[in-house]
């Protein structure tokens, strides 16, 4: 496909990035410690890491991982944790050492966290004790060598440490009991390595920075092995695109989506780590009085995160009243952001909420719109740089613009692979490096791209094909909506109508009216046939609405 997106690049940025820049993360975080040593890297629940000490304990960390648990390079490490100071410490240990960081949804159960464990193969695991009674059952299946523990409050400065980890222990009771033997401490660890030599190792592009898995939501999960030059290119690609907008050592990016999910991995851990930026880690975006408490606390310049996210922020009391002087970027992913959203987010905060789009696959980043839109525009922006993007039909024909079809990407942040799963992989990845996505879309003719829908999420109504995302776009739009899902029921007369799931925002809006406004709005094929109301939604851990979940539930409806 013709690079037609490149004439609509905003100012300064470049058509291609360098990937061989830096040999590695460790060689950016390196770099950037260096830099930025006096400057505040990431903060959390009151406490925080200046670059220099970041460079400090991740170091003692790795001699730990090195030299006390003599783990060597390219070995797995797991961490499980939801976003604190132990995160980043824990992680540029392991990434400088030339180990493979294995990330872990604190919230699987037993049997997935064994899973992840045994495909990953991981040796050792550092997670918050909160989730060591899970690890503790799923152990007696794995073959785990290390297993390190720490509290939620351990890096928090005296006094607030011990006040932190004693509530949430004693008087909220959040840490089930359990008994790991031979589990350590993260402070024995940071006190133990600090007393040894981190020794240099040469880590290289081809070098494995993480198996990230993604898929669990359709079958087993599957480890996506991401290289440092698969990493490398996309902090790269996302730096380059943010660069005409942000200024190096002066950012603050609320970082609330977790660090563990790759879209807050590489777009705030990783790049704004690069740009010397502040990261303020929420640890519990869920707890939105909190969240917006701690949001009260700083002057932010940028913040990500999924549409329920922003749509939850928009809807609790105290938001609308914050500073919002210094913003320049709200970056919506990770699933679709919806207009209805976008158009209250700009009328509070003053800033367009602009969508970008990427995979686990692509480390995240495909797409990413102008940062400098003035209002929603429904694309989710143009291909990166160094990013081809190919629109195909089902038989691998490529299609013209307009034309709805499978999004495919090729670039140096494309994966290698799925890990030990060559099958799983040749059904997405050619020969020639193309990624199949899964998801349909197309490209108008400046070169912005629209999803359409995720291909197993189609709706065929009587030989039509509808698309969720449109139609929960639409219901979004009624004043009396706060969420809605859609989703494909049977029916035996057109195949399939549409369902919708609603969470009232007027606890007296009735089905009837909202029938009456898709009768409006939408065309017959597409209204909802059914609506029900529900109290929530099903979401993933970091807040994407989860339509199989309902899918699933009304299939199993129907079959008694």
């Amino acid at each position: 496909m013709e690079k037609i997106w490149l004439k609509e690049y905003p100012k300064g940025v470049p058509a291609e990035i360098n990937p061989d820049a830096y040999a590695s993360l460790k060689a950016i975080f390196d770099d950037s410690c260096q830099r930025y040593a006096p400057l505040t890297a990431y903060s959390n629940l009151g406490g925080s890491l200046s670059y220099a000490e970041l460079e400090q304990k991740s170091r003692a960390f790795g001699a730990w991982l090195q030299k006390a648990a003599g783990l060597n390079k390219g070995d797995r490490v797991a961490i499980m944790m939801p976003n604190l100071l132990q995160y980043p410490v824990a992680l540029f240990g392991i990434l400088r050492c030339g180990m493979v960081a294995v990330n872990v949804n604190p919230l699987y159960t037993a049997r997935e966290l064994e899973h992840q464990l045994r495909d990953s193969g991981a040796r050792a695991i550092v997670l918050v004790e909160n989730f060591a009674a899970t690890l503790q059952e799923a152990l007696t299946q794995v073959d785990l060598k290390f297993v390190v523990t720490t509290q939620i409050g351990d890096l928090l400065p005296f006094p607030k440490r011990s006040l932190v980890n004693f509530v949430i222990k004693r008087v909220k009771k959040m840490v089930p009991a359990w008994h790991i033997p031979g589990a350590v401490n993260l402070h024995a660890v940071l006190t133990q390595g600090a007393q040894h030599e981190l020794e240099e190792v040469k880590v290289g592009h081809e070098d494995i920075a993480f198996l990230q898995y993604t898929g669990g939501t359709t079958g087993v999960a599957k480890g996506a092995v991401l290289t440092h030059r698969n990493m490398v290119a996309n902090v790269l690609q996302a730096s380059a695109w943010l660069g005409t907008y942000l200024e190096e050592g002066k950012e603050t990016i609320i970082t609330a989506l977790p660090l563990y999910h790759i879209f807050s991995l590489t777009a705030n851990c990783l790049t704004f780590m690069k740009i010397g930026g502040h990261n303020v880690l929420i640890t519990n975006p869920r707890d939105m009085p909190g969240f917006v408490k701690e949001l009260a606390k700083v002057k932010f310049t940028g913040i990500t995160g999924v549409n329920t996210l922003f749509n939850g922020l928009l809807h609790t009391a105290g938001f609308a009243k914050l500073d919002f002087s210094g913003l320049k970027i709200a970056l919506g992913g990770g699933m679709a952001v919806q207009r209805a959203v976008a158009s209250k987010w700009r009328q509070v905060t003053g800033v367009t909420l602009v969508e970008a789009y990427g995979l686990t696959e692509t480390a995240p980043a495909a797409c990413i719109n102008p940062l400098d839109l003035k209002e929603f525009n429904g694309s989710i922006g143009l291909p990166i740089p160094s990013t081809d993007i190919s629109i195909r039909d089902d038989e691998g024909n490529e299609l013209k613009i307009g034309e709805v079809g499978e999004l495919c990407f090729k670039g140096p942040q494309v994966m290698r692979g799925y890990w030990n799963r060559p099958d799983e992989t040749a059904k997405v990845l050619s020969a020639d490096g193309w990624l199949r996505t899964g998801d349909m879309g197309r490209m108008d003719a400046r070169g912005y791209v629209y999803i359409v829908d995720r291909k197993k999420d189609m709706i065929l109504v009587s030989g039509f094909n509808v698309y969720p995302n449109e139609v929960e776009d639409v219901m979004m739009m009624h004043p009396g909506v706060l969420e809605v899902a859609a989703v494909g029921v049977e029916d035996e007369h057109s195949g399939e109508v549409v369902k919708i799931f609603v969470v009232r925002k007027d606890p007296k809006l009735t089905v009837q009216e909202l029938k009456e406004y898709a009768h409006k709005e939408l065309t017959g094929y597409k209204r909802p046939r059914y609506i029900e109301f529900r109290n929530e939604l099903p979401k993933s851990n970091v807040g994407k609405i989860l339509r199989r979940e309902l899918r699933d539930a009304e299939r199993k409806k129907q079959q008694h």
